[in-house]
């Protein structure tokens, strides 16, 4: 078996009790708010000394701002500015990774909710009909053309993962169309107004407190939040925490705003699991959707998606 589909056969069974369960139910969100979060180091701060470990008070604590950008500042300024990694003090986030969850972009959503997120009546209403669609089965996927998934989706999107932590960057990649968001956390800030312009998985800065991550994103283009989700503007931007909370267990906690779009934000929380790989025959492959010609994919006049010219041979032409 390919080893893309060898970890989506994995990723579908740590899925399989996702409708019926949360992460805290496996014990790794109990590691969290009993240890008040994963140190570095020396005991340097970690994710629960940053924001609360309790889910309704982290959903408060966005509240309490009306940006991402606002709350990031405050988390920020928490964190006393944050502080350069050291070589001599680098989290170990080697490996390869699978994202736990159903195919929603809340994890915690239950099984036939609409949507976990507060919408405005615009949004509800295109959701309620894109749902309504997709039951009869019209529905167009931007990944069936090779679109990028872009940013959010990239937190909720299947398949192989790595994360690679230096001083001053850290990238986080995946094997779905070739994903790389590169998060800068160097001291730099985001591009000026009249530099900045959307791009699929937006623009990302950090900071470091211990070995925990804090992750703002802005300048997106607009897309889904996930197959079946909510849609979002350019105007939203996110705020992300990770935090290795055990050898194999990542957890992220995200907070969505967009005024066009959202209420309010929209938090959730992702996990990632490491994926076995004892002999180190899994890998990050290259993902290129045109290596045969014959999936190209275009949206009908219907909304759904379908081949353009599906055919092998001649003989099956006639």
């Amino acid at each position: 078996m390919r080893p893309s589909l060898r970890i989506f056969a994995l990723g579908s069974l740590l899925a399989a009790c996702a409708w019926g369960c949360t992460p805290d139910s496996s014990g790794t969100g109990a590691a969290v708010g009993a240890a008040g979060g994963a140190s570095g180091a020396g005991g340097a701060a970690g994710a629960g000394d940053l924001v609360p470990a309790a889910r309704d008070a982290k959903v408060a604590l966005g509240l309490q701002y009306k940006s991402g950008a606002e709350l990031y500042a405050a988390l920020k300024a928490r964190a006393g500015g944050g502080a350069p990694l050291s070589p001599d003090d680098m989290p170990d986030w080697t490996g390869l990774w699978t994202r736990v969850g159903p195919p929603v972009f809340d994890p915690e959503q239950k099984q036939g909710e609409l949507t976990s997120a507060k919408l405005t009546p615009d949004a509800l209403a295109d959701l309620q009909h894109r749902r309504e669609l997709s039951a009869k089965g019209v529905e167009y996927d931007p990944l069936s053309n090779c679109s990028p998934p872009g940013f959010p989706r990239w937190l909720a999107i299947p398949f192989l993962r790595e994360f690679i932590v230096t001083p001053g960057q850290t990238y986080l990649f995946s094997e779905t169309m070739n994903n790389l968001r590169r998060v800068y956390t160097d001291g730099r800030d985001h591009p000026s107004a009249a530099d900045a312009y959307p791009l699929y998985y937006g623009d990302s800065i950090g900071f470091w407190t211990g070995h925990t991550l804090v992750i703002h994103t802005s300048q997106v283009t607009a897309g889904i939040f996930h197959r079946n989700d909510p849609k979002y503007s350019e105007q939203l931007d996110a705020v992300e925490v990770w935090n290795k909370v055990d050898p194999t267990t990542m957890l992220v906690d995200v907070w969505a705003y967009d005024p066009a779009t959202l209420v309010e934000p929209w938090y959730v929380r992702q996990t990632y699991k490491q994926v076995p790989n004892p002999d180190g025959y899994l890998r990050i492959n290259y993902w290129y959707c045109g290596e045969n010609p014959n999936n190209t994919v275009v949206e009908t006049t219907e909304g759904t998606s379908q081949f353009s010219d599906f055919t092998f041979t001649d003989k099956d032409d006639k």
